[in-house]
């Protein structure tokens, strides 16, 4: 993994302190940080970074109480200031930050961005464009798996962040100076992250490795909440198609519910107890009942009705259609050790290439892999087929070998037999 040099960190260096002063000059003369709160300082806010080649993006919500998450800052830096907005000062139209949002001509930098843009299409109704998330850039760039952004300002910025903000109540007010401080903070050492990968990421030629990911992030079928595919998000290992049906018909109640009452799921009826009410398929309160895992709301109470009718629904759809569970792959014993050596492949292969692992291939991957020439995983298509899949279909059909030797493990080819 490659380190900014010494003459490069020091003019960053500068540049960042220069920024930070900028971006906090009303503390340094003395007064109090405060967040933008009106309407008319916001447009003019966003009204300058128009014509930035990129603006840093961070937000700060509470979610312990609420389905959708609450948004309690927004913190937007562009190359020579930064500012913090409150989305819960009264009056205030965040129809400006939504401007920069969906301005096809600005680049915005998230890290960790998926919940965040969460927020925004819940918020605006549409996914923030053009995107840029420094933790998969960074996971690209050969700083591990999910890396975090303090270990990226650390490392790249040669600064420390104070986190001890981290954990508190965004949606109290007033906001503390310390708050404050640390919410800019994520987005003023982002600047400086956004570019030491994006230079890393031309200079490597990885800029088309981001795509795939990107696409993903941008794509608004991956922030919408299908109450019908609520039941996959619970654990259970039965393949009993009959159970599916009834926990189908709980679970995309019980989502439709939370939305609406804006609650979270566990405040509806929790994970455990719907798993037990689909098992039992009550027919009656009395039957309800006797589930120890319920609450008195939930076998007496204002639930009580929909979930009986829920249950009748499930078990009211015929065999051909009832849902079935996600296949796993069935790895017969004899593929086991392939697995276990393609495991081994891929970690000195993601080694080589300064890559993390979750972004080439997943454990089922492997198992498909092992399986199937042909499986239907990212690791077979694309750069990584280039990176970790033709090696991974070389070990499978021995054209290749794992090795060690003083120099550590490697692959060797093998000779042709015959």
């Amino acid at each position: 993994m490659e380190t900014p040099g010494p003459s490069a960190s020091q003019s960053r260096d500068r540049a960042d302190r220069a920024e930070r002063g900028k971006d906090a000059r009303s503390d340094a003369s003395g007064g109090a940080l405060a967040p933008i709160a009106d309407t008319d300082s916001l447009r003019a806010f966003c009204a300058r970074l128009r014509d930035e080649p990129f603006i840093t993006v961070d937000t700060e919500f509470v979610r312990e109480r609420t389905y959708w998450p609450l948004l309690c800052l927004i913190q937007i830096g562009g190359e020579n200031e930064a500012a913090a907005i409150d989305p819960l000062a009264p009056g205030l139209d965040l129809a400006p930050v939504f401007d920069l949002m969906t301005d096809p001509g600005l680049l915005k930098v998230f890290h960790s961005a998926r919940q965040d843009v969460e927020i925004f299409v819940h918020r605006m109704g549409a996914v923030p464009s053009p995107l840029f998330d420094t933790q998969v850039a960074a996971m690209v760039c050969g700083f591990g798996e999910s890396v975090g952004y303090e270990t990226l300002v650390n490392q790249i910025a040669k600064a420390r962040l104070d986190k001890s903000s981290r954990f508190t109540d965004w949606s109290q007010r007033p906001l503390t100076d310390r708050q404050l401080r640390y919410a800019l903070d994520d987005v003023t050492h982002l600047r400086q992250v956004y570019r030491w990968l994006d230079r890393r990421l031309e200079k490597t030629g990885r800029s088309g490795w981001l795509d795939e990911e990107m696409a993903v992030l941008t794509d608004p079928a991956t922030y919408a909440t299908d109450p019908g595919e609520a039941w996959r998000r619970l654990k259970s290992r039965s393949t009993d198609r009959r159970f599916l049906a009834v926990l189908r018909e709980l679970a995309s109640w019980r989502e439709q519910t939370a939305q609406s009452r804006d609650l979270p799921r566990a405040w509806v009826v929790k994970d455990d107890a719907l798993l037990d009410i689909a098992a039992r398929a009550p027919r009656d309160r009395k039957e309800l009942a006797q589930s120890r895992r319920l609450t008195k709301e939930v076998t007496d109470g204002r639930h009580t009705d929909v979930i009986l009718d829920a249950v009748a629904r499930g078990l009211a759809v015929p065999a051909a259609a009832r849902p079935e569970a996600q296949p796993r792959p069935d790895l017969p014993p004899a593929k086991r050790p392939l697995v276990e050596l393609l495991k081994v492949l891929l970690k000195l292969k993601c080694d080589e290439h300064h890559v993390a692992q979750k972004l080439v291939a997943t454990g089922e991957d492997l198992d498909l892999i092992a399986l199937d020439d042909a499986a239907p995983v990212p690791a077979l298509h694309g750069w990584r087929r280039q990176v970790f899949g033709e090696a991974a279909l070389d070990l499978k059909h021995g054209r290749i070998a794992l090795a060690v030797d003083e120099t550590g493990l490697k692959q060797v080819a093998v000779a042709p037999s015959g």
